[in-house]
């Protein structure tokens, strides 16, 4: 059975006072996202190709602070 590439981890964090989040990506602070298409920008930099409308309901995206449609503090 071939084996299957696992996804590294991937955080965003709660918004901060600006309405930005901080986005983790495999232990590596990958920058400040305002919207859902910086959270796809970063992944695609990080080799992840995700289209911006799949980010919300991915999975093994660790939303904290509140999911993806929360971008104020």
């Amino acid at each position: 059975m071939p084996s299957v590439p696992s996804t590294p981890p991937v955080v965003v964090y709660p918004p901060d006072e600006r309405g930005g989040r901080r986005v983790r990506i495999d232990s590596e602070i990958s920058g400040m996202a305002y919207g859902v298409r910086d959270v796809a920008e970063f992944l695609r930099r990080a080799g992840l190709e995700i289209d911006p409308s799949e980010v919300a309901q991915a999975a093994w995206i660790d939303w904290r602070g509140g999911g993806p449609d929360v971008w104020t503090h």
